[in-house]
């Protein structure tokens, strides 16, 4: 398989109030709006990224999956989680579920959720501990 793109879609009851979320706290765009679907885009100079909300009662989606998300986690990985912290939490007070903090593994980051209690990891790559330095591939 060759694919084209690759994005997740979050289905919820809230299709207006999340694709809202991401577009004035993410600075994602709208690409396609409907009362059920929307589109978003957060292009830069690298790479473009895509995230779609979708009606969870939907009629494209089975019968036995019509539920709202659960057990998701998206990562944005930024060059300075310290000022994504004061921004998001500080300045917009958005929910913190896990305060900012150093990771052994290499990472500095924190935790936050959209309305959907779809769980937000803002990261910064910091260098790992000797311990886990092994266990990256490639680098």
């Amino acid at each position: 398989m060759i694919a084209k793109s690759f994005y997740p879609v979050i289905l919820t009851e809230q299709v207006a109030a999340s694709a809202r979320f991401y577009i004035e706290h993410f600075r994602f765009e709208p690409v396609f709006e409907a009362d059920w679907y929307v589109s978003l885009r957060l292009a830069d100079e690298q790479a473009a990224f895509e995230l779609a909300i979708l009606d969870k009662s939907h009629p494209t989606v089975p019968g036995a999956y019509r539920h709202a998300v659960k057990g998701l986690i998206l990562n944005f990985e930024v060059d300075d989680a310290d000022a994504e912290y004061e921004r998001l939490i500080l300045a917009e007070q958005l929910p913190l579920l896990q305060d900012i903090r150093d990771e052994e593994f290499g990472q500095r980051h924190f935790i936050t959720s959209d309305p959907n209690g779809v769980l937000i990891d803002v990261i910064q790559v910091i260098p790992p501990s000797e311990a886990y330095r092994e266990a990256y591939k490639g680098n």
